[in-house]
């Protein structure tokens, strides 16, 4: 595992458990549920000192829909203005952010 001093690229403790689900959002199109995952993900990995190709594939998802990051949050904040997009999908409704 890389230093955290050094510059070094760091490995993100949940990269793992993140990597499926963007695969999924590499195949998928643009869903409100797909949005929120996405503008999740974005959040979680902002500014984190490695997991430079989840990073990456992130940015791909999000050219690939024809979005900006500012356009994916504004319709993600509409999305969780209305709520319940997890709850349909059997998640509890909680912040995820970290």
């Amino acid at each position: 595992m890389a230093e955290a001093s050094g510059g070094k690229d760091q490995q993100h403790p949940l990269q793992n458990r993140d990597r499926p689900t963007i695969d999924i959002l590499l195949a998928q199109e643009a869903t409100d549920y797909n949005l929120a995952e996405l503008a999740r993900l974005k959040i979680r990995y902002q500014g984190f000192p490695g997991a430079r190709e989840i990073q990456q594939d992130l940015d791909q998802v999000l050219q690939r829909w024809g979005l900006t990051e500012a356009e994916l949050f504004e319709k993600t904040r509409q999305i969780h203005d209305i709520g319940g997009i997890y709850k349909s999908r059997g998640k509890k409704e909680e912040q995820d952010w970290n």
